[in-house]
């Protein structure tokens, strides 16, 4: 069975939108494709998020150790925010 709805665009800043009623069962946030067709658009939900797959590298650097939790905090350093060394001064 096909659900067809009618709806209306609108500005939202410098674009337009098109909101989708809530009958579709689309839940808020989600991210859509919309493409264009011979003159007709096609809104579609976006795939997912693709994970990365660590397998293939996963052992390649033998010597390579987890960073203990002593080891992951920053150093205290004094930064230049005003640009004064760059300057010479």
């Amino acid at each position: 069975m096909v659900k067809q709805f009618r709806a209306k665009t609108f500005k939202s800043g410098n674009s337009v939108a098109l909101r989708l009623p809530k009958g579709l069962g689309i839940e808020e946030g989600r991210e859509m494709t919309v493409r264009e067709e011979q003159g007709r658009y096609i809104v579609e939900p976006a795939e997912g998020p693709k994970k990365i797959d660590l397998t293939g590298i996963w052992g390649s650097i033998p010597d390579m150790k987890p960073l203990k939790p002593e080891e992951r905090l920053f150093k205290e350093r004094e930064l230049d925010w005003d640009g004064k060394m760059f300057r010479g001064e």
